[in-house]
C-alpha cells in the first residue's frame, strides 16, 4: 500500500506541474529548438549539474546511464522535481521581468538483475515562450516611412527515456539511454508600415519533431584506498537525421487583406549532433564527492532550417535546411556534495551540502549572418541542500527533500534588424528548484519465525 501511495502521489505532482513547463518568457528562446534546460536532477542541480562520474544506489543520474548499475538490489527509486525562477531580460534601454515555473523530470529506477539497473524517466530538453515586439524603424530606402515589429513563438522539445545500466565487473559499469523525442515549435513575424501604399508581411515557421536518440555511457572506477576512489565517466550521444518537415508560411497583405500567399516545405529539416561527454570525480568515503565535466555536442555540423526571420526579406531568401545555422555547444562544470555524518541523528549532522559552478557556449545562433565573432554564453553558480527525511524506523531508505538555488548570467550578442549593428541581450535567472526522491523497499524478503 506504501508504495502504491508514493507511485499515485509522484504521478499527481507531475500532472500538477506539467502545464507550466513552457513558461520561459525569454527572447533567446527563438532561436534553434528553444532555450535549453539543464538536464540535472534534484541531488546534481546544487552542483552546476556535474554528474558524469556520480554514482549512487539511492539517486537517479540520467547523464550517464552507466550509474544505474548501482541501484541498491532491494530498493525501487522515484524521483521528480520542478523549479519557480524570476528572470530579467534587457536589450538595449529595453528591460523586462518575468516569474514563471517549470516541470524538470520525473524518474524511476529499478533493479532488473543481478548488476543491472533499469531506469524510466521523462524530462523536457527545450523550451520556447516570447513575445516582443519594437517600432518606429526607419527603414534605409525611404526614411519617410516606419515600421512595427512583433515577434512571438511558443513550443518546446521533451524526452521519455528508458535506461539500462550493467556492471560486468566491479570497477567497471556500461549504459545506454534510449529516448523517443517529441514536440513542436511555431514562431510568428509581423511587419507593418505607417504608410497604405507599402505591403505589409507576415511570417509563421513551425514544425513538429518526432525521432529517437541514443546515448551510451561508461564509468570506471579507481581505488586508492579503502575509503578513496577516482571515477572516470565516458558518454557518447548519437547523431542522426530527423525525418521531419518544416514548414513557412509568408503572406503578403494590404492593410488586413490578403493578396498573397505562399507556403514553403523542407523535408528532412533538422538533425541530431554527436554529442561527447568526459567527467571525473574523486570521493571520500560516502562523506565527500567533487566532480568536474566537459560535455561538447555538434550542433555546428547538423542540419537546421535557415533561420533567416526577417520578414523584410520578403519570399526572395530561399528557406532550406542546411549546416552552420546553430552553434557547437560546450560546457564546463564543477561541483561537489558532503555529508558531515550519514549516520547520525542530528539535523545539521545527516543533510547532503552541495556547491557547483558552469560556463557554457549555447547552441542556439541569434547572429546567422556570421558578422558577429562573439559566441552566445552562459554562466552560473549554485548551492543546495539534501534533507533526508527520516524517523527511526526507516533510516537507511528514507525519502529526500533536494533544494537547491542557482543564478545564472546569459550574454548573446546579435545583429540588430534597425541599425545593422551589434547589440546584446543579457538575461540574469534568479531559480529556486525543488527534487523529491523516494527510496522504496521493494525487493525485500521476510522471513517468517
Amino acid at each position: 500500500m506504501k508504495q502504491t501511495y508514493l507511485l499515485a502521489l509522484s504521478f499527481v505532482l507531475t500532472l500538477m506541474v506539467q502545464p507550466i513547463h513552457s513558461q520561459v518568457n525569454s527572447p533567446y528562446s527563438r532561436y534553434g529548438f528553444g532555450t535549453m534546460t539543464d538536464r540535472a536532477m534534484g541531488f546534481n542541480k546544487g552542483m552546476g549539474g556535474v554528474a558524469l562520474g556520480f554514482h549512487n544506489g539511492k539517486q537517479i543520474n540520467t547523464s550517464n546511464p552507466a550509474s544505474y548499475a548501482y541501484v541498491d538490489s532491494l530498493s525501487a527509486l522515484f524521483d521528480l522535481g520542478f523549479s519557480i525562477q524570476h528572470a530579467n531580460h534587457k536589450m538595449g534601454n529595453l528591460q523586462q521581468n518575468a516569474q514563471n515555473a517549470s516541470f524538470d523530470y520525473f524518474a524511476f529506477q529499478f533493479r532488473g538483475a543481478k548488476n543491472l539497473g533499469v531506469t524510466l524517466a521523462v524530462l523536457p530538453l527545450t523550451h520556447i515562450n516570447y513575445s516582443f515586439s519594437s517600432s518606429k524603424e526607419v527603414l534605409k530606402e525611404n526614411e519617410n516611412y516606419s515600421s512595427n515589429y512583433a515577434f512571438s513563438g511558443e513550443g518546446g522539445v521533451h524526452k521519455a527515456v528508458l535506461g539500462l545500466g550493467w556492471r560486468p565487473f566491479k570497477p567497471l559499469a556500461i549504459g545506454v539511454n534510449g529516448a523517443f523525442i517529441w514536440g513542436d515549435y511555431t514562431h510568428n513575424m509581423n511587419m507593418q508600415f505607417n504608410e497604405s501604399s507599402v505591403y505589409n508581411l507576415q511570417r509563421k515557421y513551425n514544425a513538429n519533431i518526432n525521432t529517437y536518440s541514443v546515448d551510451f555511457g561508461l564509468q570506471y572506477d579507481m581505488k586508492f584506498t579503502k575509503k578513496d576512489a577516482l571515477t572516470l565517466g565516458l558518454t557518447y550521444g548519437l547523431g542522426h537525421k530527423i525525418n521531419n518537415k518544416a514548414y513557412r508560411q509568408t503572406n503578403t497583405l494590404n492593410s488586413s487583406t490578403t493578396i498573397a500567399q505562399t507556403v514553403d516545405t523542407i523535408r528532412d529539416a533538422f538533425e541530431l549532433p554527436h554529442s561527447f561527454g568526459v567527467g571525473l570525480t574523486y570521493s571520500h568515503s560516502d562523506k565527500l564527492r567533487i566532480g568536474a565535466d566537459f560535455i561538447m555536442e555538434q550542433w555546428g555540423k547538423a542540419k537546421f532550417p535557415s533561420q533567416d526571420m526577417n520578414t523584410n526579406s520578403g519570399n526572395t531568401t530561399p528557406y532550406q535546411s542546411t549546416t552552420n545555422q546553430l552553434n557547437d555547444m560546450w560546457k564546463l562544470a564543477a561541483g561537489l556534495d558532503y555529508c558531515p555524518n550519514r549516520e547520525s541523528s542530528k539535523f545539521f549532522s545527516h543533510n547532503i551540502y552541495r556547491v557547483g559552478a558552469f560556463y557554457s557556449h549555447s547552441y542556439a545562433k541569434a547572429d546567422i549572418t556570421n558578422t558577429i565573432s562573439d559566441k552566445p554564453y552562459e554562466l552560473g553558480v549554485s548551492a543546495g541542500i539534501g534533507i533526508p527525511i527520516t524517523n527511526k524506523n526507516i533510516w537507511h531508505n528514507s525519502p529526500c527533500l533536494n533544494i537547491s538555488a542557482q543564478w545564472v548570467h546569459t550574454v548573446v550578442p546579435y545583429l540588430s534588424a534597425s541599425t545593422m549593428q551589434k547589440a546584446t541581450l543579457r538575461e540574469n535567472y534568479f531559480r529556486l528548484s525543488i527534487g523529491l526522491t523516494f527510496n522504496e523497499r521493494w525487493f525485500y524478503k521476510w522471513k517468517v519465525q
